[in-house]
């Protein structure tokens, strides 16, 4: 092979039983394969690995290993800050790892780990089952697992890694694992919200809960009524029954169905719903957080299946917008970072950009901080604040307000993020969000990735011998 070779062109020899794709620079698919979600993200990797499976993902791995390369792992392609990809390196795309496989009887479900959320709630719902899986459909399984799991579903069934019950990995080593309380209990316990630091997550099994037909959806007030409704808001859900989700969020009503006409670009705030239960009991659950606040603009709140609410942002927020987000970890909510949340979040810079408030109360606090990587179990909520706009030139007008408005409430946060909810902002942010779990994931880290070969992450670094 000549010394001029490319690393696709090395590895298309090399890799003569690779199953999947090998995607290259000179490939005519290739522009298609390496963009990610967040269109802001413009890198060029050197080889596109689409793996058919694990055993393609560990000589993927491999390759990447015995030449240096750097190692970015694509599941669903959502991170905002664009780690699942990177110039000049090796992406390993999960993408077509597409098993879900349910056992209603058992009630879990085996999921591939190039699966996307939508994916799986249509197949559990066929059962009437679901487990956590954030609030876009749209969404990779893994990433947002292996970061934590936040989502509709949070005060009742707890974060999505609480309901994790095995993984099978790729380990830097190339070596093929499986990691659950029995087995490999550190890297279990690391990977609950460790990301993706600890290897390639190739297979989940998770536990399913009896979700069926949900109540839900928005109820908004104008946005000018922030203040009063985040007041109201901050003290009601905590005490509200764990079959009541819902989250805070200043919006903009889209200009589409299902929204009535006179409300379409209207300013607003108001509340998310999800009420696993019937339709009295939810109306019964609301009703003194209601009775507390105006007349509502729209109280669009109705029975639908799971996976509905849960699709409900995917045609607002498709991939190819530009996004720029910061989070933190939320304790109280105090008067003076309730006038900031209405300064900012009732003059939002785009019709896409929203803030957005996280519970993480109920079940998600029955778990000890040390339980999982994870360990921000006494938090209240996670904040973020999500700048979006599909039109490149207003990149630096939503990247702005996202870090103006973190930057006024983060004296006000507990400290630490949402890993997932992260740009690149170094490695003490990195350090907070663990809190006391840090020393322990750097240990986990020296055992199975000594090298630090899995560093395209919010990376925590081997612990020292």
């Amino acid at each position: 092979m000549s010394s001029t070779a490319t690393s696709a062109q090395i590895a298309g020899t090399e890799l003569e039983n690779f199953r999947g794709r090998l995607i290259g620079p000179q490939d005519g698919d290739y522009e298609a394969a390496r963009a990610v979600f967040n269109a802001m993200i413009d890198r060029r990797p050197a080889l596109i690995a689409r793996c058919a499976d694990a055993q393609d993902v560990a000589a993927a791995v491999g390759f990447a290993r015995e030449r240096g390369l750097l190692i970015a792992v694509r599941g669903g392609g959502h991170n905002g800050a664009g780690l699942g990809t990177c110039d000049g390196g090796i992406v390993i795309d999960l993408s077509l790892l597409k098993v879900v496989q349910v056992d209603p009887q058992a009630r879990t479900v085996q999921v591939g780990g190039g699966c996307t959320w939508g994916e799986v709630d249509r197949a559990t719902g066929e059962y009437g089952l679901a487990t956590p899986s954030g609030i876009i459909s749209t969404t990779g399984v893994g990433g947002l697992t292996l970061g934590g799991g936040l989502g509709h579903l949070t005060r009742n069934c707890g974060l999505t890694i609480d309901n994790l019950l095995e993984a099978e990995v790729v380990l830097a080593s190339g070596e093929r694992v499986r990691a659950s309380a029995d087995e490999h209990p550190d890297l279990y316990w690391a990977l609950r919200g460790g990301g993706g630091n600890f290897g390639v997550v190739t297979s989940f099994v998770f536990r399913l809960h009896e979700v069926g037909t949900i109540f839900g959806g928005p109820t908004f007030w104008p946005a000018e009524d922030g203040g009063q409704v985040l007041s109201v808001y901050r003290e009601f859900l905590p005490s509200a029954p764990r079959e009541l989700g819902g989250f805070f969020a200043y919006h903009v009503v889209p200009p589409a169905p299902p929204f009535p006409e006179a409300l379409h670009l209207r300013e607003v705030c108001g509340v998310v719903w999800c009420y696993v239960g019937p339709e009295e009991k939810a109306t019964k659950a609301m009703a003194p957080l209601l009775a507390e606040l105006p007349e509502p603009l729209l109280n669009g709140v109705q029975a639908m299946p799971h996976a509905m609410l849960q699709g409900a942002f995917d045609g607002l927020y498709p991939p190819g917008d530009q996004w720029y987000w910061r989070a933190d970890f939320v304790n109280e909510i105090p008067d003076e970072a309730v006038k900031l949340h209405q300064r900012f979040g009732a003059h939002l810079p785009t019709m896409k950009s929203t803030m957005h408030m996280y519970p993480i109360d109920g079940a998600a606090h029955d778990v000890d901080s040390t339980e999982t990587a994870w360990s921000y179990r006494d938090a209240n909520w996670g904040s973020v604040f999500a700048g979006v706009d599909p039109d490149p030139a207003n990149a630096e007008t939503v990247r702005r307000w996202s870090i103006d408005y973190h930057e006024a409430l983060h004296p006000f946060s507990a400290g630490g993020a949402y890993v997932n909810m992260m740009m690149d902002e170094g490695e003490e942010r990195v350090r907070a969000s663990y809190r006391d779990n840090y020393g322990r994931l750097a240990r986990v880290k020296r055992t199975y990735d000594p090298d630090n070969l899995f560093h395209v992450n919010q990376n925590i670094a081997p612990a020292a011998n």
